[in-house]
């Protein structure tokens, strides 16, 4: 090699190829280290490349491969001479200026580690706050929509149409109004029907939605009975509590539908597969809907017990399998039963339906079997 402080070009046994970067030609070139590195091809242009603006570049093992930061980004310089090597990268001063240090990689994980934390956090504290928080903000319009969207996907999947007796329509509607002006539920557009299918449940969707099916209907010996059950789910609907799921279950995309008017597409989807098909609250949610309908027919006069037992004897002698406890919003243990037990008063109000209501409403779907 020659003496390279002099400037006089660089020679090496084996050759150092270049690719400017703007065409896919290979170039077999000499080195020149002056106050910059100086790139010659025979009968071409020199290249300058600044010691400063070079970068090492991932090579293969034997090959210095060298980029430059002013020369066009696939620019490529591959060095095979060992002591040429040497001796251009002794005079880039910033060859691995770009490199992850170990400081770095510290660093990199580090955060890392951090972001894995808040979005642990953001899940576990942070979507449930702000389902807590925004669940009593949704306008009654928006609610309305989505409640609209999940009663199509629940009667695709409990039946087209509600049940149209005249007489018992009209004992069902008498039953839920006396419950919705016990509960302060001063929302007219509230709705309410029976849905003609043998699952035993019941349940309320967003917008003042309450549905029983009639499989509860069959089972209950009693209007107390269907009340209590009523009356807990109007529990839910006065505590937002399937708004506040949906936002949970939904989390960011509800909220990104929300804020842009698309909440009956995904969200009601969301909705109707996770908070009607899985139909679950959290406990917190069930022993305040609780709470809710003990206080609804303590101040009918009645007993919240009959509601208990319904959904005892139901749970208990179904065993408590198969799509029934699928369904089951409120499989009901024996902890809630001792509860409605413990708040058992003597009935000291009118019977909330005449036993030729009761008749009726349990006829609501036709005397035949659905």
């Amino acid at each position: 090699m020659s003496d390279v402080s002099t400037g006089a070009p660089a020679q090496s046994a084996k050759p150092t190829v270049f690719f400017d970067g703007v065409s896919s030609r290979r170039r077999q070139v000499t080195l020149t280290l002056s106050d910059a590195l100086e790139i010659v091809e025979e009968g071409g242009t020199p290249v300058h490349w600044a010691y400063a603006d070079i970068r090492r570049a991932d090579s293969p093992a034997g090959v210095l491969r060298l980029a430059c930061t002013a020369a066009p980004p696939l620019a490529r310089l591959e060095i095979r001479d060992v002591a040429l090597a040497a001796d251009v990268a002794a005079r880039c001063i910033r060859l691995d200026e770009h490199q992850t240090s170990r400081r770095g990689i510290a660093k990199i994980v580090g955060w890392s580690v951090a972001a894995a934390v808040s979005i642990v956090c953001v899940v576990l504290f942070g979507v449930p706050l702000a389902a807590d928080r925004l669940a009593p903000l949704v306008p009654k319009p928006v609610e309305r929509r989505i409640g609209d969207a999940a009663e199509v996907q629940v009667k695709t999947i409990f039946g087209r149409s509600v049940c149209e007796d005249a007489a018992g329509k009209a004992a069902f509607t008498k039953l839920v109004n006396r419950l919705r002006d016990a509960a302060g539920l001063d929302d007219d557009s509230m709705t309410a029907g029976v849905l003609p299918t043998p699952i035993p449940n019941a349940f309320a969707l967003p917008g003042g939605k309450v549905f029983l099916l009639k499989g509860l209907l069959d089972k209950a010996d009693s209007p107390d009975e269907i009340a209590g059950i009523l009356a807990h789910e109007l529990g839910h609907l006065k505590h937002h509590d399937n708004m506040r799921g949906l936002i949970y279950n939904g989390g960011t995309s509800f909220l990104i539908g929300l804020l842009f008017g698309d909440v009956t597409g995904s969200s009601a989807v969301i909705f109707a597969s996770r908070s009607v098909v899985e139909a679950s609250y959290s406990r917190e949610a069930e022993t305040a809907a609780d709470t809710f309908a003990i206080e609804i027919m303590h101040a009918l006069g009645r007993s919240p017990k009959p509601a208990a037992e319904l959904m005892f004897r139901i749970t208990g002698k179904e065993g408590g399998s198969g799509l029934t406890n699928i369904l089951a919003s409120h499989p009901l243990t024996e902890d809630r039963l001792a509860r409605m037990t413990k708040e058992d008063r003597p009935a000291s109000g009118p019977p909330l339906l005449t036993d030729k209501e009761w008749q009726a409403l349990k006829l609501i779907c036709g005397s035949g079997k659905v």
